[in-house]
């Protein structure tokens, strides 16, 4: 009895481990370690979300940071803290997601990529001239 039990626990990793292999949900740093991001399921896609910040206030003014650079005037004065910055992004191969990045620094929206290289790094690109021209960042876990 105990070896089906054992067989049968045995089994059923064969089958989980792939897919968690595969899963890049969870919360990660950003390069130098000025953010983190929760990334996780949004409808079919995953999306990723800042949920802290390094230096969480303006030196400027000693309020909290607000995506003051956004393409989108009306956007402008929400706090960065909440903001998706990962969207859509859909299942591309092996471990790869391709959908939207959107970049605080310059407020506008790329076409982007998400690889997962292993259970402890993601490369997160973003893209513009049709993919001609595109910019890596590396996040850790």
């Amino acid at each position: 009895m105990i070896r089906f039990v054992a067989l049968g626990a045995v089994s059923l990793l064969a089958f989980v481990a792939p897919a968690l292999a595969n899963d890049p949900t969870g919360v990660w740093q950003t390069e130098g370690g000025r953010a983190q991001v929760r990334v996780a399921p949004c409808g079919g896609a995953i999306c990723g979300t800042i949920i802290g910040l390094k230096e969480p206030n303006d030196p400027a003014t000693g309020q909290p940071k607000t995506d003051k650079n956004n393409a989108d005037q009306s956007k402008r004065a929400r706090p960065m803290i909440g903001v998706q910055i990962v969207m859509g992004m859909k299942p591309n191969g092996g471990n790869k997601w391709s959908g939207q990045v959107y970049n605080a620094e310059d407020g506008k929206t790329y076409a982007g990529h998400l690889t997962l290289e292993d259970q402890k790094r993601i490369k997160l690109e973003g893209c513009a001239l049709g993919g001609m021209m595109c910019k890596a960042s590396y996040w850790t876990r």
